[in-house]
C-alpha cells in the first residue's frame, strides 16, 4: 500500500473520515497542517495539476461563501496568491505519494492513483467524501480548542 502526506485542517470532521477511509485501505499517512505549512506558489501549484483554477478552492471557506472571492474569475496567479494569504481557500485535503499530488478527495480520482475502494463507506460514516456536513463554517483550530487568538497553539503530534 501506499505511504502518503496529507495535508489536513486540524480539526476537520471531513479530513478525519477521509484519513479513516486512507487508513481502513490500508494507507500510512504523514498527516501534516495545511494552515501551517510554509507554502509557496512553486510547492502549492502542483497539487492541482490541470485542473481548471476555479476547482483550486475549496468551497466551504467563508470568503469564497460569502461571494468574497469568486474562484471562477481569478487567473492562477491570483488564485496562488490568495491561498497563500488565506490558506482555508485551498482545497482540502492536499495529498502526496510516489512524486504525485493531489488537492481535494473524489474517490475515482483517488483510486486512479492509490488502491481505493469506492463503494460507501457506512462504517466511518462516510457516503461523499469531499462534502463538508456543517451547517456553517467550520471554526478556526484556535477556536475548537476554546483558546483565545493571542494564546499559543497547542502543538497537535504529527
Amino acid at each position: 500500500m501506499a505511504s502518503i502526506i496529507f495535508y489536513e485542517k486540524p480539526g476537520c470532521r471531513n479530513n478525519a473520515r477521509q484519513k479513516d477511509l486512507l487508513r481502513v485501505a490500508g494507507h500510512t499517512l504523514e498527516v501534516r497542517d495545511l494552515l501551517s505549512a510554509a507554502w509557496s506558489a512553486e510547492t502549492l501549484r502542483p497539487f492541482f495539476g490541470e485542473r481548471p483554477v476555479a476547482e483550486w478552492f475549496n468551497r466551504a471557506a467563508p470568503r469564497v461563501k460569502s461571494g468574497e472571492v469568486i474562484p471562477e474569475v481569478l487567473d492562477a496567479g491570483q488564485a496562488l496568491a490568495l491561498m497563500l494569504a488565506d490558506p482555508l481557500l485551498i482545497r482540502r485535503p492536499l495529498m502526496e505519494s510516489g512524486g504525485r499530488r493531489m488537492a481535494g478527495f473524489e474517490p475515482e480520482r483517488v483510486k486512479i492513483w492509490i488502491p481505493l475502494p469506492v463503494a460507501g463507506y457506512p462504517e466511518i460514516g462516510m457516503t461523499a467524501p469531499e462534502s463538508c456536513r456543517r451547517p456553517s463554517p467550520c471554526p478556526f483550530p484556535d477556536q475548537q480548542m476554546g483558546m483565545s487568538a493571542d494564546q499559543p497553539p497547542v502543538p497537535t503530534p504529527s
